[in-house]
């Protein structure tokens, strides 16, 4: 079934797009959540979750690219989890790995126009990923979106560690040149 025939079910309040959600996109929502979570039942409940959160905000929105927006519910849902589960142990280190190899090209909070900065920031952040070579830009998305292990970035993409490793640091030290740059970055 097309994206365009899954999002009219929505919008039309049929229950079977819940069905044909989970036939298309149930694979690809799993993987998210499991990136993230790493806890089998977690990862389904997420899952699960996000078809409820779909049903729920479909209308009055009306996607464009069914994946990306079912991938962003999965994201949101199953970070929301790992919140709420805090005392158990992190994602095998992966959530923490991640944050801490962007830490350098994220400036910390230091007053209550962090919100307004972490916009601009997104707004920076999607624009130097708009003109990164398109494998690049992927493996850093799988990496920090997506939270995906070095060694499933690897084999999806048929590079050694080693390059993923190199490509990802190569990437963020742009990243946070381009930060300073443009004075979003500032160095203390």
């Amino acid at each position: 079934m097309e994206d365009k025939e899954i999002i009219d079910l929505y919008l039309n309040r049929d229950e079977a797009a819940i069905s044909a959600t989970a036939k298309k996109y149930g694979n690809y929502c799993y993987s998210v959540a499991y990136n993230i979570l790493y806890d089998k039942e977690d990862a389904e409940e997420s899952v699960n979750d996000t078809y409820l959160g779909a049903w729920n905000s479909i209308p009055p929105h009306k996607p464009e690219v069914l994946s990306s927006y079912l991938g962003k519910i999965t994201r949101h849902v199953s970070l929301k989890r790992r919140r709420d589960k805090q005392a158990q142990k992190r994602g095998k280190g992966e959530i923490a790995l991640t944050y801490e190899e962007l830490a350098d090209c994220i400036p910390a909070k230091h007053d209550i126009d962090a919100e307004l900065e972490a916009k601009e920031i997104a707004l920076h952040i999607n624009a130097f990923l708009s003109a990164l070579p398109a494998t690049e830009r992927h493996i850093f998305i799988c990496r920090y979106w997506y939270f995906d292990s070095i060694g499933s970035i690897s084999r999806q993409f048929g590079f050694r560690e080693t390059k993923v490793k190199s490509m990802l640091f190569r990437t963020r030290t742009k990243l946070r040149d381009k930060l300073k740059k443009e004075g979003v970055l500032l160095e203390y």
